[in-house]
């Protein structure tokens, strides 16, 4: 079966890195929603844990009991819990879902700074937190999320002037945060109350080379295992479509990935592994075929690289990858 390894140097690594921006790890939550961005939602918490992360972000409810043990704080991003608890917190996404939280629940306020997804507007801010109040429900925090960190057209800025006013007006006893991994990356001297740092963890922040931090480490690779090899000749075709035709005498073997498993079909006929190894022809939904007889092939190690050859962001090529392949540490 296929295998995913996770660099546990590699993940420390960046973490120190992101631990000297943030001045502390108690301000790191690390975001942990999709299977851990697809490295292992288990396997990263506990790491993370080890390291001394106190915090981490999460989609659901069922992802924050799976990983309960391992932190202090829980922040659920689209959720609403039957039951509070005292460790997890709940976003309020839109001021017409307060009243569905159950009393005494802990809940973040999102404010929507012109990303225009989720969050209640500015206009809104000084009714939700009243309306929140008279819900019996624990306001904390109050939050924003950045469309554009990762590029140089000016959102960036107007969000952050927009969510600098927001504080200037709002409670002072709340938390306030808004930067996720490119924008702690874009800042000089950051100053909020927590980060929520995702694909710069990962190893796989992709930045304008103005901001961009050169000692981020990926760290998770997939390997493959071989199935089987046939000799070919010259004109012989590889896979569905025969869109492969081998051009001379190859070795072509199959190996146990494909896109049920998350390797995207986008990488079909282009892509080459990192040691230069030409994939034949399409990629089926349990298998690859490559010019290689090796019984393992590295198949990549920098999803920003895959990302290339689909024409995507390495987010997708991440959390595509099935829960069920084994994860390793090492």
């Amino acid at each position: 079966m296929a295998k995913i390894t996770i660099s546990k140097a590699n993940f420390f690594n960046n973490l120190d890195i992101i631990k000297k921006r943030t001045k502390s790890v108690e301000k790191i939550a690390l975001v942990l929603k999709d299977n851990a961005y697809g490295h292992g939602l288990y396997e990263m918490a506990k790491l993370a844990h080890e390291y001394g992360i106190t915090r981490a972000v999460v989609r659901s409810n069922a992802e924050a009991k799976t990983i309960e043990e391992f932190f202090e704080y829980i922040l659920v991003l689209a959720d609403i819990p039957k039951v509070p608890s005292k460790k997890i917190r709940y976003t309020i996404n839109d001021a017409q879902n307060i009243k569905e939280f159950p009393k005494g629940t802990f809940v973040e306020l999102k404010v929507n700074t012109a990303m225009n997804r989720n969050g209640v507007s500015i206009d809104e801010l000084n009714t939700s937190i009243e309306l929140i109040k008279k819900s019996g429900l624990c306001l904390e925090s109050i939050f924003t999320h950045h469309s554009c960190a990762d590029e140089l057209n000016g959102n960036y800025e107007r969000q952050k002037a927009n969510f600098l006013q927001i504080k200037q007006n709002a409670p002072k006893d709340l938390r306030f945060h808004s930067c996720n991994s490119a924008a702690l990356f874009r800042e000089e001297d950051f100053d909020e109350d927590m980060v929520r740092v995702g694909i710069a963890a990962y190893g796989c922040l992709d930045l304008p080379s103005s901001f961009k931090e050169d000692g981020l480490k990926p760290i998770l690779a997939l390997y493959a295992n071989k199935l089987s090899s046939r000799k070919i000749s010259k004109g012989d075709c590889v896979g569905y479509g025969a869109t492969f035709v081998c051009e001379k005498k190859e070795v072509v073997s199959n190996y146990d990935f494909g896109y049920g498993d998350g390797f995207l079909r986008a990488n079909s006929n282009t892509y080459k592994t990192p040691q230069g190894i030409e994939i034949a022809g399409r990629i089926s939904m349990d298998n690859s075929s490559f010019l290689s007889d090796a019984n393992e092939l590295l198949i990549f190690d920098d999803a920003r690289e895959v990302a290339k050859y689909a024409n995507t962001i390495s987010y997708e090529v991440l959390t595509s990858l099935k829960a069920n392949i084994k994860r390793e540490i090492i």
